[in-house]
C-alpha cells in the first residue's frame, strides 16, 4: 500500500502543478479502495501502515477537503484486558482451590467467573512469562530457562526473537494503552544496563509504561526498581511503611485512572505481575503475626487437609488420590521439636505473604470496580508461574539468595533469628516439605516439569460482559500459551502475520474462548510438551508420559544419566493427580508418547537438554567473544547491575582507584557490589581505607587499613590472591600509594552477590558494610578520577 500511496502522491502533485485538478481528485478518490488500517486486513501487519489521504486537494485550501490522520482504534466494544500473574504459588495454597491460606479477593473473582483446574505452566519463571506473553512455547521464544541461566542455543538464549511478538505490541498497535507492573524477568541479562539495548525491555516490546523490576526477584523492602528503562529509588523507607507490592499496586491504579482520564473510550491492557509469593518472603508485620500456630500440625497433615477440602469443593474430581510423600522429603513427625519450630515460623510467614498478595491484587480490582471498568475487563488470573518453590532446601533458609547460587545455609541460618523472619534483615524461604504441601494433591514442585506439582496452576477467568457462566469449573486441558489467542479472539483482533517488518512464527496456543459458556466443550488442546532442566513430559489425548531427573533439592551439579532415566505413564483423564504409574502395563503407549516428545522437542527448539542449574548462573556464559579481563570507569557516579560490571570473585584480581582527596580528608564508598546479605565494598572511613566482604554470615570479613589516605592525588589499590580452594577463599591486600596498608583472609567468595548493583562512588540501596549502615548511601566526598578493575594471574 505504501508504494501505491507514494506513487499517487507524486501524480497528485504533478496534476496540481499542471492544473489537472480533476485528475488529482480521481487519484485521491481511488485511494479509498485501499484497506483501512482499522480493518481486519489492515491489522495483520503491525504497526499498521500510515493511513491514505482520503480528502480532496485543490489549488488552495478553500477548494480542498482535509482528512487529518486518525489514530488506530480498537474494535468497537473491545474489552480492557488484565493479566494477573502470581509467582511460585502451588495448586493447593489458596483457599479458592482448597488451600489453607484465605484469599478472599480471589474467591470473589472465581465465584463470579470461571476456574480452570487443568491449566498448565512451564515449571519456571521466565519460561512461563515468555510463553504467556508470546503465545508460543517457551523454547520457541528462546526462553527455555530463566534469563540468568541463558546459554548460546536457540531455545535457551533468553532473547525473545523478533518473530514471536509480545501480545502487548499487538494490542498497542490495535488501539490499546498498555502498562506493565511488577516482575518482568524477560530481558536478556546482558541488556539490563544503562546502555541497553532497550528493545527487549517491556517498553521495547509493546508496553507504553513499565514500573517494576527486571530480574527474577527483588527485596520487597529495598527493591531494585525501574521506571520504563531508568532505575529509580523507592519513594519511602520500610520504617515509613514501604513495601514494593503495595507500591506497584499504587502505580497500576494511578496509571489506569490516568488513561481513562485522558481518553474515555480507549481500552487498556495491564500485565500485573506480583513478586508474591516468590522469595524472599516479605509480608508486612501484621500479616506475619496472623498465622501463629496455624501450621503446627506439619506438612504431611496439611496435605491431607487440603486434599479433603479440594474434594469437597469439587476443585478436583471425586476419586482423585493424594500422591504420597517422596522419600527425599522427611516426614513431619521425624523432625525434632526445635526444627519444627523454625519450619512452622517460615510457613506462617509464607502464608502471610500470600494473603497480603491477594489483598493487593484485590485492591487493584476494587479500583476497577469503583470506576465501572471491571464489567468489561477480561481478567485472566494465572495463580502461579509454576508450582510452589523447593529452593529453600530441606531445612529452609534465612537467605534464599544463597540458595540460588548453590549455598544451602539451612537450619543454622534461621534458628537464632526467628523474630527477624519476614522482616527487612531477612530473605527467607520455606523448606521443601512446605512447598510440596502447597502443591497438593500432586507430586513434586517448581522446576519439575515432568509432573503436575511443577506445572499445574489454577486459572481464574472473569469477564461479566463477555461470560454468562458464573462460579463454574472448566476441566479442558490448557496451557499458558493459550492465553494470547484467547485475548485476541475476545478482542476481535487477528493474529499478526508481520510485526515491524518481520514475518511472525504462527502462534502455537489455541483460544479458550470456546469453553467460556460451554462446560462440556471438547478439548481443543490435544498435545503439549513440557521440559525444564531435563525434567520432561508429553501430554497427548488424555495421557502423560514423564521423566523426572533427580529431585528439587539436587542443585548445582548435573544429575546422573538423564538420557536413560526411566519414564512414567499416567492416564490423566482418569487419574487427575498422576498417582498410578502405568508404564509397566502399557509399554507401547509409553513408547509412542516418548517418540512424540522427540518430535515436539525438535519442532520447538528443546534440544540440547542441559541438567545444570546453579552453574548456569555465571554471567560469563552470556558474554560473546573473548571475555573481558579489565574494566575501567571514570567519575563518582557509576551504577550497573552486578552481572554487567566487573566479574571479580573468586578470581585473582586488583582494583586500582586514582583519587583526589580534598584538604581535611575524604570519606565514603569508592566502589561496591551487592547488598547487606552478600557483597563487597571498598571505602574510606576515619581517614583510612577498609574493605568489607559480606557472605551470608559464613564469610563476613572487614579488612581495615592501617595507613592514612593523605590529601591531593592518592592511589588506593586492592589485590585479591585466591588460595585455589573450591570455596574461593583467599587473601585481600590494601595499598595506599603503593605502600602496604593492611591485609586479611576471606574464607569464602561467590561469583555473584544477589540483586543490588555494582557502583562507583556510593552504596545506594542497602549497606554492604555494617560500619556505615547509618550513613545513608555514604557517597564518596573526594573525586574518583579513574578506577580500574583487572583480572591478574594467581
Amino acid at each position: 500500500m505504501r508504494s501505491k500511496f507514494v506513487l499517487a502522491s507524486v501524480l497528485v502533485a504533478i496534476g496540481c502543478m499542471l492544473g489537472f485538478q480533476s485528475m488529482s481528485g480521481r487519484i485521491v478518490e481511488a485511494l479509498a479502495d485501499e484497506p483501512s488500517p482499522s480493518s481486519a486486513a489492515g491489522r495483520t501487519q503491525l504497526p499498521p501502515p500510515d493511513p491514505s489521504f482520503r480528502g480532496k486537494i485543490g489549488e488552495t485550501y478553500q477548494e480542498s477537503t482535509p482528512d487529518f490522520p486518525q489514530p488506530v482504534k480498537a474494535p468497537v466494544g473491545a474489552p480492557n484486558v488484565l493479566i494477573v500473574l502470581l509467582d511460585d504459588v502451588g495448586f493447593g495454597m489458596c483457599s479458592t482451590f482448597g488451600g489453607p491460606v484465605p484469599t478472599p479477593h480471589l474467591d470473589q473473582l472465581a465465584q463470579n467467573g470461571l476456574i480452570y483446574n487443568r491449566f498448565h505452566t512451564t515449571a519456571l519463571c521466565s519460561p512461563t512469562r515468555g510463553a504467556l506473553l508470546t503465545g508460543r512455547n517457551h523454547h520457541s521464544c528462546a526462553t527455555g530457562v530463566i534469563i540468568e541461566m541463558g546459554t548460546g542455543y536457540p531455545g535457551y538464549t533468553g532473547v525473545i526473537p523478533k518473530n514471536t511478538a509480545v501480545v502487548a505490541q499487538t494490542l498497542r498497535d490495535n488501539g490499546y494503552a498498555t502498562g506493565m507492573f511488577g516482575k518482568w524477568h524477560n530481558t536478556p541479562e546482558p541488556d539490563i544496563s544503562p546502555a541497553g539495548p532497550f528493545d527487549r525491555w517491556p517498553t521495547g516490546l509493546g508496553f507504553d509504561y513499565f514500573y517494576g523490576f527486571n530480574q527474577g526477584e527483588t527485596h520487597q523492602f529495598y527493591p531494585v526498581i525501574y521506571r520504563n528503562t531508568t532505575w529509580v529509588p523507592q519513594p519511602k523507607t520500610p520504617e515509613q511503611g514501604y513495601h514494593f507490592t503495595a507500591d506497584m499496586t499504587d502505580e497500576a491504579i494511578t496509571w489506569t485512572r490516568n488513561v481513562r482520564a485522558a481518553d474515555r473510550n480507549k481500552p487498556w491492557f495491564v500485565y500485573f505481575s506480583t513478586s508474591g509469593v516468590h522469595a524472599p518472603h516479605h509480608p508486612p508485620k501484621a500479616y506475619r503475626e496472623k498465622y501463629r500456630g496455624k501450621f503446627d500440625h506439619g506438612w504431611d497433615q496439611q496435605r491431607e487437609l487440603t486434599h479433603a477440602k479440594q474434594l469437597s469443593l469439587g476443585i478436583i474430581p471425586q476419586g482423585t488420590k493424594l500422591t504420597p510423600r517422596p522419600e527425599v522429603i522427611p516426614s513431619w513427625e521425624s523432625r525434632p521439636a526445635e526444627e519444627q519450630k523454625v519450619y512452622t515460623r517460615l510457613m506462617e510467614n509464607y502464608a502471610g505473604y500470600m494473603e497480603f498478595t491477594d489483598a493487593e491484587v484485590g485492591r487493584y480490582l476494587e479500583s476497577l470496580r469503583e470506576s465501572g471498568e471491571l464489567d468489561n475487563t477480561l481478567v485472566m488470573y494465572v495463580v502461579g508461574d509454576n508450582g510452589a518453590s523447593p529452593e529453600g532446601g530441606l531445612e529452609g533458609t534465612f537467605s534464599e539468595l544463597a540458595s540460588l547460587i548453590g549455598v544451602q545455609l539451612g537450619l543454622q541460618s534461621t534458628i537464632h533469628r526467628l523474630d527477624e523472619i519476614g522482616g527487612p534483615t531477612s530473605e527467607p524461604h520455606v523448606p521443601v516439605g512446605w512447598a510440596w504441601a502447597m502443591d497438593a494433591p500432586f507430586q513434586w514442585t517448581k522446576q519439575v516439569a515432568s509432573h503436575f506439582g511443577g506445572t499445574r496452576n489454577p486459572l481464574v477467568v472473569h469477564w461479566p460482559k463477555g461470560i454468562k457462566a458464573k462460579g463454574e469449573i472448566r476441566d479442558q486441558f490448557h496451557h499458558v500459551i493459550d492465553v494470547v489467542p484467547t485475548i485476541l479472539e475476545a478482542c476481535k483482533i487477528p493474529e499478526p502475520k508481520v510485526v515491524n517488518g518481520i514475518a511472525q512464527k504462527p502462534i502455537e496456543g489455541v483460544s479458550m474462548l470456546y469453553s467460556f459458556d460451554d462446560d462440556g466443550a471438547k478439548d481443543r488442546r490435544l498435545t503439549q510438551y513440557f521440559e525444564m532442566k531435563t525434567n520432561r513430559a508429553l501430554y497427548h489425548d488424555g495421557w502423560t508420559a514423564c521423566c523426572r531427573v533427580g529431585t528439587p533439592v539436587d542443585r548445582g551439579v548435573g544429575v546422573g544419566d538423564f538420557l536413560n532415566t526411566p519414564w512414567e505413564l499416567y492416564n490423566v483423564e482418569q487419574d487427575f493427580s498422576q498417582a498410578d504409574d502405568l508404564a509397566a502395563q502399557e509399554p507401547e503407549k509409553l513408547k509412542a508418547l516418548q517418540g512424540l516428545f522427540l518430535e515436539e522437542a525438535k519442532k520447538y527448539d528443546v534440544f540440547p537438554l542441559d541438567p545444570r542449574f546453579s552453574e548456569r548462573m555465571d554471567p560469563k556464559l552470556r558474554e560473546s567473544g573473548v571475555p573481558p579481563t579489565q574494566w575501567t570507569y571514570y567519575g563518582n557516579s557509576v551504577w550497573l547491575p552486578e552481572p554487567i560490571g566487573p566479574q571479580l570473585f573468586p578470581r585473582a584480581h586488583s582494583i586500582t582507584a586514582e583519587l583526589t582527596i580534598p584538604a581535611g580528608g575524604a570519606e565514603g564508598v569508592v566502589t561496591c557490589a551487592g547488598a547487606f546479605s552478600a557483597g563487597w565494598s571498598l571505602y574510606i572511613q576515619d581517614g583510612k581505607p577498609a574493605f568489607r566482604y559480606t557472605g551470608f554470615e559464613i564469610s563476613d570479613t572487614t579488612i581495615e587499613g592501617a595507613v592514612a589516605m593523605g590529601e591531593g592525588k592518592v592511589t588506593l589499590k586492592t589485590e585479591f590472591i585466591p588460595d585455589g580452594t573450591k570455596e574461593g577463599s583467599g587473601t585481600l591486600k590494601l595499598f595506599v600509594d603503593g605502600k602496604p596498608a593492611g591485609e586479611g583472609k576471606i574464607a569464602r567468595t561467590f561469583f555473584r552477590h544477589g540483586l543490588e548493583p555494582f557502583e562507583v562512588g556510593r552504596d545506594s540501596i542497602t549497606p554492604v558494610a555494617p560500619a556505615y549502615k547509618d550513613r545513608g548511601t555514604f557517597e564518596f566526598t573526594g573525586t574518583i578520577r579513574r578506577i580500574e578493575f583487572a583480572l591478574t594471574k594467581p
